[in-house]
């Protein structure tokens, strides 16, 4: 299994509260393997260091998103 490295760049902020492990679901700008920032939405550990799955989106990915988002009622 290949190593990977990530850089949180921005927090943007927390979704949820901390849950049974203490792990918050949040969304981050972050650059994984050096590569452009992305805006990624998953739970982390307090010290974030330990991650669940998660999704990644792309600048223009958020865009359609927040969207899609404004027009649910």
């Amino acid at each position: 299994m290949n190593e990977f490295k990530f850089e949180i760049i921005k927090n943007i902020g927390c979704l949820s509260e901390p849950n049974a492990r203490g792990w918050r679901k949040e969304i981050n700008l972050i650059s994984w393997n050096g590569g452009k920032p992305k805006y990624d939405i998953r739970d982390w550990d307090e010290k974030h260091e330990k991650m669940g799955k998660g999704v990644t989106l792309s600048s223009e990915e958020l865009t359609v998103l927040k969207s899609i988002l404004n027009s649910v009622e």
